[in-house]
C-alpha cells in the first residue's frame, strides 16, 4: 500500500491523469425578489464588492457591472431558467452565470443565484451548447 498523495479521484496527485488545480474562488451571491436584494455573498463576493452590499438591491451594490448584467437577472427571475454571458467588468471580460431560485413544491421563482467567473478565454470550452443569452 502506497502512502503517495492522491487526488479525490485516488489518482496520484500531480501525476500524469491528475486533476487540474481547481478554480480560484469567484464571487457568488444569494439574490432575493425582483430587486435582486443581495441576502448572501461569497467570502470573493464579499472581497469584491464589500460587506456593505449585503442588503443592498443589485443595481445599487454592484456599481461596476454593466447594465446587461441586471438584465440578465430580470430575465432569469421572471422566466425561471438558468442563463449565462460574458460581461466587460472593471477587471476584464467575466462570465456570469445566474440561476433561478426556486421553491421545490410550488415552483415559485423567488429570486436569483449569481456566479461571476473569470474564465481562461484562450481555452475552448467543452462541448455542449453554451445557453448564453448573447
Amino acid at each position: 500500500m502506497s502512502d503517495a498523495p492522491t487526488d479525490a479521484s485516488g489518482r496520484p496527485a500531480g501525476g500524469p491523469g491528475a486533476s487540474a488545480p481547481p478554480e480560484p474562488p469567484s464571487p457568488a451571491a444569494f439574490h432575493l425578489g425582483p430587486g435582486h436584494v443581495i441576502v448572501h455573498g461569497n467570502g470573493a463576493f464579499v472581497a469584491e464588492f464589500g460587506r456593505s452590499s449585503v442588503g443592498l438591491p443589485a443595481r445599487e451594490a454592484l456599481v461596476g457591472l454593466p447594465r446587461e448584467a441586471f438584465e440578465l437577472m430580470d430575465v432569469v427571475y421572471r422566466e425561471g431558467r438558468p442563463l449565462a454571458r460574458w460581461i466587460d467588468t472593471p477587471d476584464g471580460r467575466r462570465r456570469l452565470v445566474v440561476v433561478a431560485r426556486r421553491d421545490p413544491v410550488s415552483g415559485e421563482t423567488y429570486g436569483v443565484t449569481t456566479h461571476l467567473r473569470r474564465v481562461d478565454t484562450t481555452t475552448p470550452a467543452p462541448g455542449g451548447p453554451d445557453r448564453s443569452s448573447d
